[in-house]
């Protein structure tokens, strides 16, 4: 009994020194709301300090493959013991100065070259916010994101050949359409595809290879597959009959083109990021064949860090002797948005832009925009996801750069994501405006 009386005394003596937040006078809030639209900002304020003090801000999240990221900052809070992010500076951590989503974007993974999975974009994020000062934790906060509005429906399809997500918009249509590719491995990427979505489009998010009973290798692309999806897009009552739009990056951005170039319902392409001709697999239609250019491995060199750069692997697409691979975008009748990144460090995709635009205009088109951003990555993803420098190439096999400075990346992925809804509301007939968000 004596034992189990001492035992109760240094137990009570603990917890009387162990202060938690719930004892703190600090209040941590995330305005307008706890939950919001994926791509939305929110205002992270901190209140309930002494004047000046420092204190530290820490955001992290656990994806779909358990892989943990996380952000950090230091903050000093002001005369009137507050922190606000939209005001006062970070002075050190993942990110610094004034940045009011800098616990968003400046995210790492605990596993180095990971990038975040989100499989069912139906769901949402829940990132995790606390604020410290002196290893005593004094607030903590979670935003839920979503990446659907309410009323977006979310629908596997498994139709013929077809294999990917349907995304509706809330009410009876018609609507826009759009077939979001995403990049070589055969991912099924949902995030893009469900923001869109939210945005009043018809959004497919279409699987390459490799998704569920899909072949898990292949050893050619056949444009009849992307072809079928179009069509299975444009028979759908919800969907309007005046064209559909693309989306695309990486190596689906010369599938986003040869759609563009052979099938007659593409009225509007996206490219980020992507290139002008065939690679890694044979690229069929019906009786045309575009053969992959030729990827040099001596031209592959290694970063300080030990990384493959292999932005200069693939030959000259408009080398003479590569003109079988390159995709003829002259016979295209859609408007082209090419996005690229001056810093990407998978291919030169701010040279295959120039060459498409001036292919475009030597035969007489003007249907082509170009956007470039300096110091900006390879992965353009939505906004405030974060920024992905590194990782296993699915060609190559081993890890790679993809280049980017984090803070610049995070600013030309806002920008690109406004860049591409007016777009294609632009040239896919949507007089409406998006639909607003009841978050």
């Amino acid at each position: 009994m004596a034992f189990l009386l001492r035992r109760c005394s240094k137990l009570s003596l603990r917890n009387a020194f162990m202060k938690t937040h719930s004892d703190s006078a600090a209040r941590l809030r995330i305005l307008p709301s706890t939950s919001c639209m994926f791509d939305e900002a929110v205002e992270i304020k901190l209140s309930g300090l002494t004047p000046q003090q420092h204190v530290q801000l820490q955001s992290n999240l656990r994806d779909d493959k358990g892989v943990v990221f996380k952000a950090t900052a230091t903050y000093q809070a002001d005369e009137k013991g507050e922190v606000d992010l939209s005001r006062h500076p970070s002075l050190g951590g993942t990110y610094t100065g004034v940045e009011p989503m800098g616990l968003f974007w400046s995210m790492r993974p605990d596993v180095p070259h990971s990038k975040l999975v989100k499989r069912d974009a139906s769901s949402p994020v829940h990132y995790h916010i606390e604020a410290s000062s002196g290893g005593e934790v004094l607030a903590k906060e979670t935003n839920e994101r979503h990446f659907t509005c309410p009323g977006v429906r979310r629908a596997p399809v498994s139709e013929g050949r077809i294999r990917g997500t349907l995304f509706t918009p809330p009410g009876e249509g018609p609507f826009p359409a759009i077939v979001d590719l995403y990049t070589l491995g055969g991912i099924l990427c949902e995030p893009r595809a469900a923001l869109l979505a939210s945005k009043g489009f018809v959004v497919l998010a279409l699987a390459l290879y490799g998704y569920q009973d899909m072949p898990k290798k292949v050893d050619k692309i056949e444009l009849e597959y992307f072809e079928e999806a179009v069509i299975f897009l444009q028979n759908l009552p919800e969907v309007k009959k005046t064209g559909i739009g693309i989306v695309s990056i990486s190596k689906s951005g010369e599938i986003a083109l040869a759609m563009a170039s052979f099938l007659p319902n593409v009225k509007a392409t996206v490219c980020l990021n992507g290139g002008i001709a065939n690679v890694v697999f044979p690229l069929h239609y019906k009786d045309i064949i575009f053969p992959p250019l030729t990827a040099h491995q001596e031209r592959i060199t290694v970063t300080k860090s030990g990384i493959l750069d292999i932005r200069d692997a693939l030959e000259d697409p408009m080398a003479k002797e590569n003109r079988a691979s390159l995709i003829p975008i002259e016979r295209a009748s859609c408007n082209f948005l090419f996005v690229v990144s001056e810093d990407d460090r998978n291919w030169n995709s701010a040279y295959y832009a120039e060459q498409a635009c001036k292919i475009l205009k030597e035969h007489g088109k003007t249907n082509c925009e170009v956007v470039s951003y300096p110091n900006a990555g390879h992965f353009l993803e939505v906004p405030y996801m974060p920024h992905y420098p590194s990782g296993v190439h699915a060609a190559v096999g081993q890890v790679v750069a993809f280049g980017g400075e984090t803070k610049v990346h995070a600013d030309a992925q806002v920008d690109t994501w406004r860049r591409v809804q007016e777009f294609f509301r632009k040239h896919l007939q949507c007089p409406d405006g998006p639909l607003k968000s009841a978050l």
